[in-house]
């Protein structure tokens, strides 16, 4: 009878382990399983000339959303750095972005006149 119960316990006590390495097995899997590379989606392609020209006739700036500001056409940087996008400039003011500080256009320099 002692040996039973003896046999018994120890035959409970490994079926216990292979419960508890087969529950930590599938932890183990689990949590492996989710933690998945985090993948960056793909930037949107560039604005055509013909997307730039649109925009710029109906008002709209570009948004740099890597800098968090906004260009106006007519200069170099509409439309062409390489996070962004168009939109109203109500709107990007709304969601926080600033107007770019562009840079100065320099006036014509006026004819020297001769001296007599």
């Amino acid at each position: 009878m002692k040996f039973m119960l003896a046999a018994l316990a120890t035959a409970s006590l490994l079926s216990f382990g292979a419960i508890s390495l087969s529950a930590q097995a599938t932890a183990t899997a689990t949590s492996t399983a989710t933690k998945a590379p985090k993948v960056k989606a793909p930037a949107a392609p560039p604005p055509s000339a013909a997307d730039i020209a649109d925009a710029t006739t109906k008002g709209l700036v570009w948004v740099n959303l890597n800098t968090k500001v906004y260009h106006k056409p007519g200069v170099a940087t509409y439309g062409t750095t390489k996070n962004g996008k168009f939109m109203t400039e109500a709107d990007a003011q709304k969601a926080g972005y600033k107007a770019a500080q562009e840079p100065k256009t320099k006036a014509p320099k006026a004819p020297a006149t001769a001296a007599k």
